[in-house]
């Protein structure tokens, strides 16, 4: 017998099918938003006059260094664990790639 899941994103905003989720830093907090294509646009309209004046950053927006670093050692055997088995080659020690950690959060 097979099983087949299927996960469909639905606009946090207004119930229809959403495109993508979107990630927002916003006073020291961030956030994930799953977006139509309409509200992507919308955002995107609401934000371009701020993010044109603003200076982009290194990192992870809204967490300090010290948190950020422990957080991730406290996460590296699961990231590990997933990158295995979504086909990653991966060590058992030492730094996990940036780009295997962005597909891990990406998830």
């Amino acid at each position: 017998m097979a099983t087949q899941t299927m996960t469909k994103l639905v606009d946090d905003l207004d119930g229809s099918t959403a495109e993508r989720t979107v990630t927002l830093a916003w006073d020291g907090h961030t956030f994930e938003i799953d977006l139509s294509k309409k509200n992507i646009a919308a955002l995107d309209n609401a934000l371009k006059p701020y993010i044109t004046a603003a200076r982009k950053i290194r990192g992870n927006a809204g967490r300090s260094a010290s948190r950020r670093g422990s957080a991730k050692r406290a996460g590296m055997p699961d990231i590990r664990e997933w990158a295995r088995a979504n086909g990653h080659e991966i060590s058992d020690r030492g730094r996990i790639p940036v780009a295997v950690v962005q597909a891990y959060e990406a998830r």
